[in-house]
């Protein structure tokens, strides 16, 4: 099955590669980022972080607009307020992660050990629980705040994911991560590619589609249609009940290992998260 996913999905490229040169992760990414320069060639490769309004000039005027005044940023103030909060034994997130958080760069990783991806929201509530506190739900309310707070401070990082060849299982990950974002699932017969790849930039519905080239940086986001701020794991789940799939738990594997997987096809951008968006 992934090997009929990839050579479907580079099929699609239009990228006339043999199937030596797609043996694994970093050729997978040289060819997922050349697909959008050439889709796009009025892009700064770096504008990518922006999502759609990367590659609508018209949408980006409205947005920087907003960015003045943005809507994540209570946020941000209630994340930074969680952080520091005091945990019943006296510690808080802060011995974990440094006085700032400023670790976003560091996420996702592979854990070798535990033989799991572990994303910066699994490693606050693994921080929590590991100093007797219960670990924040889902993928809304304190975990996206303190999500945001860390994503704040780290801003300009670059986004350097690293897929250990030597481990099979990581391998593994990264493998289910990308068999996830080129499957089609639901009542609606779509995959992830579908919607932000090969039909990225065009109207879907009342909107654009945003190129999957970035999607994981900006991350959390102020949503207007969600009135509030949620985790790139949550927008995970809303594309699968949009298109009327089964939706997965946060920090799951299904949801992890494709985190793991687009993030990876972003390295080389920088981190610009919290955002806002439609």
């Amino acid at each position: 099955m992934k090997t009929i996913i990839r050579h479907v999905a580079f099929g699609l490229l239009g990228l006339s590669v043999s199937a030596a040169s797609v043996a694994g992760p970093e050729e997978d990414r040289i060819a997922f980022q050349k697909f959008y320069e050439n889709r796009f060639p009025d892009t700064p490769v770096q504008d990518f972080q922006n999502g759609v309004y990367s590659i609508l000039p018209e949408a980006r005027e409205q947005w920087e607009s907003i960015e003045e005044f943005p809507p994540y940023e209570l946020a941000i103030e209630e994340g930074e307020a969680l952080y520091h909060s005091k945990f019943a034994n006296g510690k808080s997130l802060a011995d974990c992660f440094g006085p700032t958080g400023a670790v976003r760069g560091d996420y996702p990783y592979w854990d070798k050990d535990r033989a799991m991806v572990i994303t910066m929201e699994r490693a606050v509530n693994e921080c929590r629980e590991a100093n007797g506190e219960k670990p924040y739900r889902g993928f809304k309310g304190d975990i996206a705040a303190v999500s945001a707070y860390m994503s704040y401070n780290s801003r300009g990082q670059k986004v350097d994911v690293k897929i250990p060849l030597d481990d099979p299982k990581a391998v593994a990950a990264y493998e289910a991560g990308k068999e996830h974002f080129y499957t089609k699932r639901g009542q609606l017969n779509f995959a992830c590619s579908d919607c932000h790849m090969y039909s990225a930039g065009r109207w879907f519905r009342a909107d654009h589609t945003s190129p999957a080239f970035g999607h994981a940086t900006s991350w959390p986001v102020f949503r207007a249609k969600w009135q509030e701020m949620g985790t790139l794991q949550r927008r995970f789940k809303g594309c699968h009940e949009n298109i009327r799939a089964k939706a997965y738990k946060a920090q799951g594997p299904e949801y992890s290992n494709l985190e793991y997987f687009v993030t990876y096809m972003s390295n080389g951008l920088e981190f610009n998260g919290p955002a806002a968006r439609k």
